[in-house]
């Protein structure tokens, strides 16, 4: 079997889960130059280009963004500068030097209000000013570099690195006897490591467009905390029961409005990476567990 071909990647977000789970993802073939918010910052559209210029990838993976959701209301022009500028820079660097770029979106972009998974093709109609700036950096993405774009959104992140919904519910379980969990928004947990797997492949197929990765599965984020809870149980992570209550978005109000039902459609991701078995969340969060409770 012939080896894949040798590509040099630039990767900025190093620090940030996904950035992580890339990092330690990586195969022998790729040359990968991580960078963090330090070492370059993509608001300064001349340092994004003279990096580029310098390294000269073969692709650029933007797993950079500002991702405080309910802050981004207050913080409208610092969302923008990253999630749609920084987006800009890199893609119009990556076009100096004839590079590809994937940038990794999110299902915010989307309203929640039409009641079945959405597809790349379903029109946005962001909520937040998060999901307003992160759909304006595909935008400028795809307009800027076209087929040599690839749009991948995805939802609910975690991994055993940085901080998350998983990291969180396993502290606050750990303090309290009783927790109240919005049980009526809708998605799909989705372990950074199987995105970060997605991305490398899509990487070395030349995939563009626009699709969606998350792990099979849906879930309200009550079940997903009940599943975190069950799973630390059984593994021993969590000493005692904690009790968890099922309430309303309304019960729990934040500046940011987020989508009801954001369950996203794989299908076309899934075909072009030849996913014919996507492994379901409660598996890949167990083993998230797993591999936490082996380190911590």
């Amino acid at each position: 079997m012939s080896q894949p071909q040798a590509l040099r990647v630039l990767l900025t977000g190093a620090n940030g889960q996904l950035g992580w789970e890339l990092q330690r993802s990586r195969a022998s073939h790729i040359e990968l130059h991580a960078h963090d918010a330090d070492t370059l910052d993509i608001t300064d559209a001349q340092a994004v280009l003279d990096a580029v210029q310098a390294l000269k990838p073969d692709w650029i993976i933007n797993a950079a963004a500002y991702t405080a959701v309910d802050k981004a209301e207050s913080e409208t022009t610092l969302a923008y500068a990253v999630n749609r500028d920084g987006a800009r820079h890199l893609a119009d660097a990556a076009r100096a030097v004839n590079a590809r770029m994937v940038q990794v979106s999110t299902d915010f972009i989307f309203d929640g209000e039409q009641g079945h998974p959405y597809r790349p093709d379903d029109t946005p109609s962001p909520l937040s000013v998060y999901g307003a700036s992160k759909l304006a950096g595909e935008i400028a993405v795809q307009e800027t570099l076209g087929e040599h774009a690839l749009i991948l959104r995805t939802a609910w992140v975690y991994s055993s690195h940085g901080h998350n919904f998983v990291k969180t519910m396993l502290r606050l379980m750990g303090e309290r006897e009783q927790l109240g969990i919005v049980a009526d928004q809708i998605g799909s947990p989705t372990w950074a490591s199987s995105l970060a797997q997605a991305i490398w492949h899509a990487t070395t197929i030349n995939l563009h467009g626009t699709h969606h990765w998350t792990d099979a599965g849906v879930a309200s984020w009550y079940d997903f905390a009940q599943a975190i809870h069950d799973e630390a149980r059984n593994l021993g992570m969590l000493t005692r029961d904690c009790t968890l209550r099922p309430i309303a978005t309304t019960d729990y109000p934040t500046p940011a409005r987020r989508p009801g039902f954001s369950l996203l459609d794989k299908t076309s991701a899934w075909q072009a990476l030849g996913t014919t078995n996507p492994v379901h969340w409660r598996a890949q969060l167990r083993a998230m567990l797993n591999e936490l409770k082996q380190t911590s």
